[in-house]
């Protein structure tokens, strides 16, 4: 059995995080996320919109996922791999490089997929930003 390992915060599940997980889950045979914590997020100045509880059932219900585990800090990768008898860590392409997967290159494979094109978390948040608010008067029906 191959085992297949990724990283995230997952907050605003969208079409490019399925992609992920599912190109990921096609490396091997078991997919496990290690998901952000809020307090690991809170340390990395991140604010993630839904909390960890829902973003884990979030992902739990998603076919490719097979386990989820909490991220705690950035030093567990290494324990991560030989805990769970990892294979493959698999991250988005914007992470090569990083020396936090590079040095699990001693470990495990290490793969980076590119992100799909056009969506981001961080762009659909921006992009709700720029959004106004319906006029909720005009909403009402007349009755």
């Amino acid at each position: 059995m191959k085992r297949i390992l990724t990283y995230g915060t997952y907050d605003l599940l969208h079409f490019g995080h399925i992609r992920l997980l599912q190109r990921a889950k096609a490396l091997g045979d078991y997919l496990i996320v290690a998901l952000s914590t809020d307090e690991f997020n809170e340390l990395k100045g991140k604010k993630a919109y839904h909390n960890y509880e829902t973003r884990k059932k979030m992902l739990e219900a998603i076919r490719y996922v097979d386990l989820v585990i909490p991220e705690d800090n950035w030093n567990q990768k290494i324990q991560d791999v030989n805990d769970y008898k990892v294979d493959i860590v698999v991250m988005g392409s914007d992470w090569a490089n990083n020396e936090k997967f590079e040095e699990l290159k001693d470990y495990c494979k290490v793969v980076y997929l590119d992100r799909t094109e056009g969506i981001s978390t961080t762009k659909i948040k921006q992009e709700l930003k720029l959004q106004e608010p319906d006029n909720l008067t005009n909403q009402i029906p007349n009755v």
